[in-house]
């Protein structure tokens, strides 16, 4: 007789990233416990041992696609100099984004959570970039503004990038790839207390 399958945290994270597949490509009506349960290879008993009801399942979809973006963030240890931290924190963003889109769609999209506690789940990983802006103005690289208005601004620019390449909506010809750090960096040169110069034409 085989041995039991173990409903570990392995099974777990598989059955999460699939559910996460299904729902932001094709819905949460396409999420079915039994149709999971046949395409990770487990068994339905499984699923509800793990997650107990779909409502369940979608909800910790949502704090699993939040726990794994704060993680990322995390790896972002604050330095001297917080705008580069900023700066860090965008590049870390869009690698995240492009490298588990499904859960980062997620992410974005209430109508698959609580919406009593999904904004303020989402908004805890804002708190390190705030953070980094507040050292900034602290220290007088940024020029004197709300820190929330700052910290907005990055985040907007990052966040619409990413969009736009999750959605293959990029002009042609718009090499992101090659250009993001220099876009992920516009909007805080914006705020600089002292912009950086362009360097002299040459002769």
């Amino acid at each position: 007789m085989p041995p039991p399958k173990v409903h570990n945290e392995a099974l777990r994270s598989a059955l999460l990233t699939r559910a996460a597949e299904l729902v932001s490509t094709q819905g949460p009506d396409a999420l079915s416990l039994r149709r999971l349960a046949k395409d990770v290879g487990t068994s339905t008993t499984a699923v509800y041992s793990l997650f107990g009801s779909k409502a369940a399942l979608l909800d910790e979809l949502y704090r699993e696609a939040v726990h794994r973006f704060a993680a990322a963030l995390a790896t972002v240890e604050p330095t001297a100099d917080p705008l580069a931290d900023v700066i860090r924190m965008g590049v870390v963003y869009r690698e995240y984004a492009l490298s588990d889109p499904h859960l980062y769609e997620i992410m974005f999209n209430r109508s698959w959570s609580d919406p009593s506690t999904a904004g303020e789940e989402l908004l805890q990983t804002f708190r390190p970039l705030l953070d980094a802006v507040q050292r900034g103005l602290e220290s007088g690289l940024l020029r004197p503004a709300p820190a929330e208005s700052i910290a907005l601004s990055c985040w907007a620019t990052v966040h619409g990038l990413v969009t736009l390449e999750l959605n293959g909506i990029v002009p042609p010809g718009a090499a992101v790839g090659d250009h993001h750090l220099a876009i992920l960096t516009a909007p805080l040169d914006g705020w600089r207390a002292h912009p950086p110069q362009p360097p002299p034409p040459r002769p």
